[in-house]
């Protein structure tokens, strides 16, 4: 709780520096006032936005106060835009002012009143340096306010992602069998209403034996799971539908969300394990917890990162049954480490967006963040494949649609 709200502050805090410095640099060019009018209306409404933000966790008229749209803009400008013009425009003018006060320089008392020079523009001339300075002030609003638009039309785009996967030691009859594998839907801001009966119906249309989701059902709300779990009853899988949870869906309560999802009957695994036959074939699921540490370890000695993965699958793998074709649900690929060790032949993961945002296939946040970001990754007889996931926690993405995955096995 204290990480969010000193975010927050941070951000509230780079809002006003930024009004004040885009403000001055505006100050004395042509058609200031414009300029600066419009600048403060942007500022103004960024502000407002964040508190509106903040009220929203306390209330539920200020949470249905602010649209998608508003706060797609919010999310671009303070998470993507903000941070590259505030920051570095806060360092340069601490560096001025450093060098200012330590500056050796005499300043004679009597030097003479300057002259104008030959060839100084006129008052209401545009100059260069008047264009560089409008710039500078208006078009990071602007790529906002053009990124807000865009971010609009994708929030209900997604794609069909089809990968056939050879699998070596593949019993027969499991030849051709098939799973939409569902990730990130994020029920809440950015993914309600309509696009998840679209979700449901894009599922139900690949008649798959398997309907698989990998975790982060909700965006964060508990008072979005209603809705999320009804989306996932309209799914169905020749065989199933099973699922894991993710680190959004325990933001306001792992407990919570835990016992809600339990209580309805739905098939979620956490720690635990389901079996099929599929052809005469047992398939076991296996559902990966997030974040699960041993409860008789010592607080100060709990683990983080890849070493709770590993002891959450060290774990789950006592449950392994080695007759079985397995699959695990883990929301963080990087439990593909594990489960290929365990030769477990496939391993089903999200969270990374693909990245989110990429200049290129390759050049962006996911390999920046993670070893295994987007797509079929295989190492020995071990198979993973990281969904793009098909909902939105950040309104805008680059290279890296929404995506179901629509997987084939096949006998390698």
């Amino acid at each position: 709780m204290w990480f969010i709200i000193i975010i927050i502050a941070t951000m509230l805090a780079l809002d006003v520096w930024w009004w004040l410095a885009a403000d001055r640099l505006l100050r004395g060019t042509p058609r200031a006032r414009i300029t600066r009018t419009f600048l403060a209306i942007f500022m103004a409404a960024s502000i407002a936005g964040m508190l509106f933000i903040i009220a929203s966790r306390f209330s539920l008229v200020a949470r249905n106060a602010i649209g998608p749209a508003a706060i797609s803009g919010l999310f671009i400008w303070h998470f993507l835009i903000l941070p590259f013009v505030a920051i570095p425009s806060l360092f340069w003018a601490v560096g001025r002012f450093v060098g200012r006060l330590f500056s050796k320089r005499a300043q004679p008392a009597d030097l003479p009143s300057p002259q104008p020079s030959p060839g100084v523009p006129e008052e209401g001339v545009l100059t260069r340096r008047d264009l560089l300075r409008g710039a500078i002030a208006t078009v990071p609003p602007l790529i906002t306010i053009g990124g807000t638009i865009r971010s609009l039309d994708q929030l209900d785009e997604f794609r069909i992602r089809r990968l056939t996967i050879p699998v070596a030691n593949l019993p027969i009859d499991l030849d051709g069998m098939s799973i939409a594998h569902v990730s990130d839907i994020h029920v809440g801001t950015f993914t309600r209403g309509k696009t998840l009966t679209r979700i449901a119906a894009a599922v139900n249309s690949l008649r798959a034996d398997l309907v698989l989701q990998t975790g982060d059902l909700i965006n964060h709300a508990l008072a979005d799971l209603p809705a999320a779990m009804d989306m996932t009853r309209q799914m169905f899988g020749k065989h199933g539908q099973f699922l894991c949870e993710g680190n959004h869906d325990l933001i306001e309560s792992r407990a919570e969300f835990e016992r809600r999802v339990t209580a309805a009957g739905m098939p979620i695994l956490i720690g635990t394990t389901a079996e099929v036959k599929i052809n005469g074939v047992p398939v076991q699921i296996l559902g990966l917890p997030w974040g699960r540490r041993s409860a008789t370890m010592r607080a100060d000695a709990r683990r983080s990162g890849d070493d709770a993965i590993a002891e959450s699958m060290q774990q789950l793998l006592t449950q392994r049954h080695d007759d079985a074709f397995g699959i695990l649900l883990a929301h963080h690929p990087h439990a593909f480490d594990e489960a290929a060790k365990a030769k477990i032949p496939l391993t089903l993961s999200g969270h990374t967006h693909g990245g989110q945002l990429h200049l290129t296939e390759s050049f962006g946040f996911g390999p920046y963040m993670y070893r295994y970001w987007s797509g079929l990754y295989q190492r020995d007889a071990s198979s993973l494949v990281v969904s793009n996931g098909v909902g939105n926690w950040f309104p805008l993405r680059i290279n890296a649609p929404a995506e179901i995955v629509h997987i084939t096995l096949r006998r390698a």
